[in-house]
């Protein structure tokens, strides 16, 4: 049975009658019904407490087939409804969020596949369960950054793929919205992990391939290596003797805290530099140094030995040369300098190191020293924390060093006084040009020894890893070394050093 309804209206004189009435009604006027949902086609309805309204299709007094229902918040939903219920393709806003979403839903909520748009800025495209990002899908952030993976509960969980806004990748599984498991990692600078995670770190064992080269594998908790390299030993006795114009092997390690070697680390670059004793004349010794030309003088080179050094070249022979041994055996004793011998050359590691790229400084005068002095495979990488240097040499004094050689007498009298006093009444002895030149007689001196003179050096190794292995450098090891003179096992001592003989 259809319902009727009354429909009230304004009379001439104002008063409000009932359609159809006999006269003026003495009965309080009708009021309208509520009104009641379309049953069937198209229809706009308002619900009784107006916080929604709908415009769309109707079957059977429900919403049913294309509509849209508007939230008094301003919200609203478009799209298709099933008895009454959003349930089909459809897109929604939330006005609180300012989220949209197309895609499919079921009962009101997003389900299947679909599209989210974040206000604050990405997207998801994917799928969804009760509104929850579930299953697989890709998600932008707001940042940039995209997934493309396994989503549970709206978190990143089992395997996936993301692309991070500094330019890292990343592959494997997660554990809500973390990194765990077993993943691979792609910097962008080139550096590559690969291994066990836990928590968003690395945690477990892992292998880490440096961009440098560089690699360490083994353990790692909460993304530090356990057996990481902390320091640089080059092994051996605490002072190294070497005879004058022989070479030496050095043995390298890398140890941990613990004093265990590094045998995780693969590839970190070592350099090795050298640099002679810094000696404040006029303490004299009876073994060389060096006077310095003014132009070379930079701040000296600490060490751990409660000395300084300078800067001094390492140096290898190339086939056509004399070699270091023959050179010096060639070549007699240089003649000793005069005038007032200045402050040794300052210098840094970096003076050395640079020089022996190309040669030793002042390669042109190279055809005077009766052997062509080139520069040596300086660097070593190491292999299970170790690494070895061999047929390491002293090269002879570089341009702007003028070696200084003292006079056997006082060689000899220094056994029966302090070292490093020349003695009462005793001058510094007289000198004579530098080793190269020409005497003040004219007479031709010999070309100088093609290797290092008798005296204290120091040996350095450096970490040049570039960039930075594990995030830090390996502080510079040093091993003091000492040339002794050819022929003789006599070792040579500084001012201050050795016991005193009896006055």
């Amino acid at each position: 049975m259809e319902e009727s309804f009354a429909v009230a209206k304004e009379t001439p004189s104002g008063k409000m009658a009932a359609a159809g009435g006999e006269g003026p009604s003495s009965s309080p006027p009708l009021q309208d019904p509520p009104r009641r949902p379309p049953r069937d086609g198209y229809g706009v309805y308002v619900y009784p407490n107006s916080f929604f309204r709908y415009e769309g299709e109707w079957k059977g007094g429900k919403k049913h087939g294309q509509g849209k229902l508007l939230f008094k918040d301003g919200s609203y939903y478009e799209g298709k409804f099933v008895d009454g219920e959003i349930t089909g393709e459809g897109c929604r806003l939330w006005a609180s969020s300012g989220n949209t979403y197309s895609g499919q839903f079921v009962l009101g909520e997003p389900q299947g596949h679909g599209v989210m748009k974040y206000k604050a800025g990405g997207h998801y495209e994917g799928e969804f369960s009760h509104g929850l990002r579930e299953g697989h899908g890709h998600l932008v952030d707001r940042d940039g950054q995209a997934y493309w993976g396994s989503f549970h509960e709206n978190k990143r969980h089992s395997r996936g793929h993301m692309v991070f806004r500094n330019g890292d990748k990343y592959e494997g599984d997660w554990v809500r919205d973390q990194r765990q498991g077993h993943g691979v990692l792609c910097r962008a600078d080139g550096s590559t992990y690969e291994g066990q995670w836990h928590s968003d770190v690395f945690s477990g064992l892992g292998n880490m391939t440096h961009c440098s080269g560089a690699i360490y594998h083994g353990m790692w908790i909460n993304g530090h290596p356990v057996a990481q390299a902390k320091r640089i030993v080059i092994l051996g006795p605490e002072v190294m003797d070497v005879a004058q114009g022989s070479s030496f092997t050095l043995n390298i390690q890398l140890q941990q805290n613990n004093g265990e070697v590094a045998r995780s680390e693969d590839g970190r670059v070592l350099k090795i530099s050298a640099g002679i004793r810094y000696v404040q004349l006029p303490a004299y010794s009876e073994v060389s140094f060096f006077k310095m030309d003014k132009d070379k003088r930079e701040p000296p080179i600490q060490t751990p030995f409660g000395f300084d050094c300078i800067a001094y070249p390492l140096w290898s022979p190339k086939s056509g040369g004399l070699e270091p041994r023959a050179a010096l055996e060639s070549a007699r004793d240089p003649p000793l300098l005069t005038g007032d011998p200045g402050p040794a050359l300052p210098s840094d590691t970096s003076w050395g190191q640079r020089d022996m790229l190309s040669g030793l400084p002042g390669e042109t005068s190279s055809s005077s020293r009766g052997c062509e002095p080139h520069c040596p495979e300086d660097c070593r990488c190491v292999k299970q924390g170790c690494a070895r240097f061999s047929d390491v040499r002293l090269g002879p004094p570089p341009p702007g060093y003028s070696p200084i050689l003292f006079l056997d007498s006082l060689r000899e009298e220094a056994g029966c006084r302090p070292r490093g006093s020349p003695g009462p009444g005793r001058t510094m002895p007289a000198m004579q040009d530098p080793p190269g030149g020409s005497r003040p007689d004219g007479a031709a001196t010999t070309e100088p020894a093609a290797a290092a003179f008798p005296g204290e050096y120091v040996i350095m190794i450096r970490d040049v890893t570039d960039p930075p292995f594990l995030g830090h450098t390996l502080p510079t090891a040093f091993k003091h070394l000492r040339v002794l003179g050819k022929g003789t096992d006599q070792q040579p001592h500084f001012p201050g050093e050795g016991p005193e003989s009896p006055s």
